[in-house]
């Protein structure tokens, strides 16, 4: 039997559910916050391993385990009552669709009218209509841990 993306997300609903695993359970945003760099990092781990020997066996793995991670944090803040699994999907849909207008034709206007084009004019849009903003120090953070990951990912190379 092959499952498909609803099965998924019932199962971290059951998980989490009455009868679910008491671990699961247990899970918040900041308790598995780690494991979603870990799997992260896998999933580029397995980036490397497809490109060195063509295997994309990991790669579908590790995959699947940063979209269960996805799936849990959604499910975790639907059960608190701040957004759900669909709206995560329709937020990146929709953002995917706006910054891509030369592919969808969906141009948004600035203040004065003009269609924004560039992928820099409309990203600049959408950090004004945002309802929170980044700190400057998580920002910051944030660079420099890319940066410093990029960096180990380097080492292993021949």
């Amino acid at each position: 039997m092959k499952h498909s993306f609803d099965d998924l997300n019932e199962i971290v609903h059951t998980l989490r559910g009455e009868n679910g695993c008491p671990w699961d359970k247990a899970q918040t945003h900041s308790s598995v916050r780690t494991c979603m760099v870990e799997e992260a990092a896998e999933v580029v781990d397995a980036i490397s391993l497809l490109e060195r020997k063509g295997n994309p066996d990991a790669l579908r793995e590790e995959l699947g385990d940063v979209l269960f991670q996805v799936v849990l944090h959604s499910a975790m803040a639907e059960e608190e009552g701040l957004f759900s699994l669909d709206d995560v999907v329709d937020d990146i849909c929709a953002k995917m669709i706006r910054r891509h207008p030369h592919v969808f034709g969906a141009y948004e206007k600035d203040e004065n009218g003009k269609e924004l084009r560039s992928w820099d004019d409309i990203k600049r849009r959408e950090r004004c209509h945002k309802t929170w903003q980044e700190s400057p120090m998580c920002k910051k953070r944030r660079k420099w841990l890319t940066y410093f990951f990029v960096k180990l990912l380097s080492f292993g190379k021949a």
